[in-house]
């Protein structure tokens, strides 16, 4: 369909154009500028402007792809997932429009970017609604909790460049060994798609079939090299090698796909840390860190947080409640996604709690706006590329 195709190149012209934004704010931040007689406030002037006019294309591939297919786009990972990183990049305008902060940007465009390129490696192909999803309640929902989530991720970006700004790289510390552990797993994110490329490039996968734990048929299409499989699955076509056999109750296909994430992360993160940077990643982005103003960081990630967690709750937990009643006749049922959707709000509560009645800030702070990040991302990747539940629509 011709509408497909124009939806799909607003996405790619907004990555393209976030892209350019964050080479720009990391020149701005840098002072790295071929032209003297543009200062480094014009970069990130150019920078924002960019971002916004990124925005703007991809909320136009949003509206067009809602158009097309008649509901919210917003029913399986490569939707939602392009979404939750296209409100991320306006919790990154909103709060960059009240500060005016490039580093901010440095940080934030970065892991939004990693976000859309994640999305893109799954099906972008349209499908009818199942049942399950075929309710008001879809785009209520789903939308609302992706704005609260994008919000948060903005606390996550100032309370990097906090303890990117704070901890020292020469001592041995927990606070540096977790920072390096943040960047390896960017470098995992990274390395899934890179890997997903490589793999469709050159068809390196497989199709199995098998009876999954409710007792009908099933098939499994891989498009890396198959290290995992369903119990007693039957080869179709491609090359199984030496494929380890697990319970059907575990997804091996998104299983199989975490796994060659993890191992093309490690093979990046060693390149950059002994070979290209020979230095720790966090080490490396700390000069950068350092022109931001603690006070100003730990700031952004309180207001992040006091306006994202409200609208969390109601989207993830009030309206999936609602919605749970009508599809499934129980407000709770603990399912993995409410599981864990749970737990991130309980974090974000903690983080207020701890501020507004024990006066928490600083470096404390700043690791709960991280770890609240690294709950929702393991929610949205882990979740679902591993364990099986009422969620798993993707």
């Amino acid at each position: 369909m011709e509408w497909i195709q124009w939806s799909s190149r607003l996405l790619f012209i907004a990555f393209i154009l976030y892209a350019v934004a964050t080479v720009l704010f990391t020149i701005a931040v840098s002072g790295m500028r071929k032209d003297r007689n543009v200062n480094r406030i014009a970069y990130g002037k150019y920078a924002f402007m960019l971002a916004v006019i990124g925005f703007i294309a991809q909320m136009g591939y949003f509206i067009l792809r809602w158009v097309g297919v008649g509901y919210a786009p917003v029913s399986n990972l490569y939707e939602y997932t392009t979404f939750f990183g296209m409100m991320m990049v306006l919790g990154f305008l909103v709060v960059y429009g009240i500060y005016k902060n490039d580093v901010l940007g440095l940080f934030a465009m970065p892991v939004a970017l990693l976000v859309i390129a994640f999305a893109s490696m799954f099906s972008s192909e349209v499908a009818p609604l199942i049942p399950a999803l075929n309710s008001v309640w879809l785009k209520i929902h789903v939308t609302t909790a992706a704005l609260g989530q994008g919000i948060l991720a903005i606390s996550f970006a100032s309370g990097l460049i906090f303890l990117l700004n704070e901890t020292s790289m020469r001592e041995q510390s927990k606070s540096r060994t977790w920072l390096e552990v943040t960047m390896f797993v960017l470098m995992c994110t990274l390395g899934f798609i890179l890997v997903s490329m490589l793999f469709k490039a050159i068809g390196a996968g497989g199709v199995v079939e098998f009876t999954n734990d409710r007792g009908t048929q099933e098939s499994y299409e891989y498009f890396m090299p198959m290290l995992f499989v369903p119990e007693g699955a039957q080869l179709v076509s491609g090359a199984s090698g030496l494929s380890l056999e697990l319970p059907t109750f575990i997804n091996t296909l998104k299983l199989n796909t975490l796994i060659w994430s993890v191992i093309a992360g490690v093979v990046i993160y060693v390149l950059l840390r002994f070979v290209i940077l020979r230095k720790r990643v966090a080490e490396a982005l700390q000069p950068l860190a350092k022109k931001v103003d603690l006070d100003l960081a730990d700031e952004i990630s309180y207001r992040s947080i006091a306006i994202g967690l409200p609208v969390f709750i109601l989207g993830g937990l009030i309206f999936a409640m609602i919605w749970a009643q009508i599809a499934w006749n129980r407000f709770w049922g603990w399912d993995p996604k409410e599981v864990w959707a749970l737990i991130t709000m309980l974090i974000y509560i903690y983080y207020l709690h701890m501020r507004i009645q024990r006066g928490w800030t600083g470096t404390k702070a700043a690791w709960l706006c991280v770890g609240g990040f690294a709950v929702i991302m393991f929610n949205l990747v882990f979740v679902n590329l591993v364990i099986a539940g009422l969620h798993s629509y993707a």
